[in-house]
């Protein structure tokens, strides 16, 4: 199954914000692992979050980015592209507890 991309305005701010070579790498990673599977678990790629009703998975990136969205239905939704440094303050700022 191919699933839609679609990005919060937040998100396409931090994708733009980027430097060209880890937009590049933002981008070939959320084709990649995104695009058809994105709710397939890995051991450090992809992972539901827990404890969270929105962002429900974050997609790594990299050593340093993390990508948080939500899958409904056929699409998938880029919340946000942070680095990993900021992502505990994303979360308590942004995010939705369950």
């Amino acid at each position: 199954m191919r699933y839609e991309i679609l990005f919060a305005p937040e998100a396409v701010r931090d994708f733009k914000h980027l430097k060209a070579h880890t937009r590049s790498e933002v981008k070939n990673a959320i084709e990649t692992h995104l695009r058809h599977e994105p709710t397939k678990l890995s051991k450090s790629r992809i992972k539901r979050l827990r404890k969270m009703i929105q962002p429900q998975y974050r997609l790594r990136v990299g050593n340093d980015i993390r990508v948080f969205y939500d899958v409904t239905g056929d699409s998938v939704e880029v919340l946000a592209i942070v680095s990993k440094s900021e992502t505990s303050e994303w979360l308590k700022e942004r995010g939705t507890p369950s």
